[in-house]
């Protein structure tokens, strides 16, 4: 397999720490957004949509959507599961998860946040509590929905599921930021216990071999 994706991209982290705790291997090619890359044809011509990540599988199948690639990997190689076995327990996990994909990301990700200074024409710092308004805010629903669910280790259930690969990104991206994270003790507590496990370690932006500090 090769995945295509750029090491900053938070949709890209959440399929390389799915691969990851699945032991899978793949040949990492990266796309550098910020530069543009993902406009060349090069590119282009393979990502009908031109974003990251794109999987493509050894018969040249390429699959989009960070959340559609991971379920995909998830029925291709079942274990470790990372959704429950249950109804209920995967309409958690899939609710949760678009909190971050539907809620969250989109009204932050690069290209908008290239939208609001560079046509827009905001300053960094009006641009910059954009983004964390947005994030907090979005963070504090999903602590709410958290606080709803027994405790437990993770998102859902003592091991991790998609819900908990499409978490962190968003929390290195609100670290990047410099959003505010207090007040949110099970999501921060989901965080840690995420990031003691060489998995996620292991997909994080600064162990990717196009890492930029």
């Amino acid at each position: 397999m090769k995945l295509y994706n750029y090491f900053r991209s938070s949709a890209s982290f959440r399929v390389r720490i799915a691969l990851a705790l699945k032991g899978l291997d793949y040949d990492y090619v990266p796309v550098h957004l910020a530069k543009g890359e993902h406009r060349q044809a090069a590119y282009a011509d393979l990502a009908a949509d031109g974003l990251v990540p794109l999987l493509e599988l050894d018969d040249g199948t390429r699959l989009s959507q960070s959340m559609a690639i991971i379920e995909f990997l998830d029925e291709r190689y079942p274990e470790p599961a990372l959704l429950p076995p249950d109804a209920l327990g995967r309409a958690r996990v899939r609710a949760l998860s678009q909190s971050i994909a539907c809620e969250i990301h989109p009204i932050n990700n690069l290209r908008v946040l290239k939208y609001l200074s560079g046509t827009l024409k905001l300053d960094e710092d009006t641009k910059n509590a954009w983004y964390r308004h947005w994030v907090r805010t979005g963070l504090e629903a999903f602590e709410r929905q958290l606080s709803q669910q027994p405790p437990s280790r993770y998102c859902v259930g003592d091991t991790p599921s998609m819900a908990d690969c499409l978490l962190v990104p968003q929390i290195f991206n609100g670290q990047r930021f410099n959003t505010p994270l207090d007040g949110l003790p099970r999501t921060m507590g989901v965080f840690e216990a995420c990031m003691a496990l060489p998995a996620f370690q292991k997909a994080q932006p600064s162990a990717c071999p196009d890492f930029e500090a």
